[in-house]
């Protein structure tokens, strides 16, 4: 298989810049799903319940990352379902698991931003 004449590999500040591209295209893609935006909006809402609980620092940190990673794994649960629905458009029961499997990952990390909001609602309230 060889390269096209057309197709040059980008090195440097071109491939820097041709990466950040690609990104803002997946972030503009990723908005457009219901869940995406869901998620910054729960985002958004549990900065000012920490910030109403007068969390520590910490929590801001790991909230933030726990965060991207439930976007980060929304954004390749989108991209499976595309590529399913692409591939597979009849039913069939490996894309259903496909798609199922991209969901829980993305419940996991959704479920731990719910034990870090639980944690901290302990450690203000219950915590003797």
């Amino acid at each position: 298989m060889t390269m096209s004449a057309e197709f040059r590999k980008l090195t440097g500040f071109e491939h820097f810049f041709a990466a950040a591209r690609y990104s803002a295209g997946g972030a503009k893609r990723a908005w457009q799903e219901a869940a995406f935006r869901h998620e910054v909006l729960a985002f958004a809402v549990l900065l000012v319940i920490y910030f109403l609980l007068a969390a520590p620092l910490e929590t801001y940190g790991i909230a933030i990352g726990l965060f991207l990673l439930t976007i980060a794994v929304e954004a390749l649960n989108t991209a499976i379902e595309e590529i399913v629905d692409r591939i597979s458009p009849e039913f069939s029961t490996t894309a259903r698991h496909a798609k199922d499997l991209g969901s829980f990952a993305v419940f996991c990390l959704l479920s731990l931003n719910g034990l870090l909001l639980g944690y901290s609602l302990w450690v203000k309230y219950l915590d003797v």
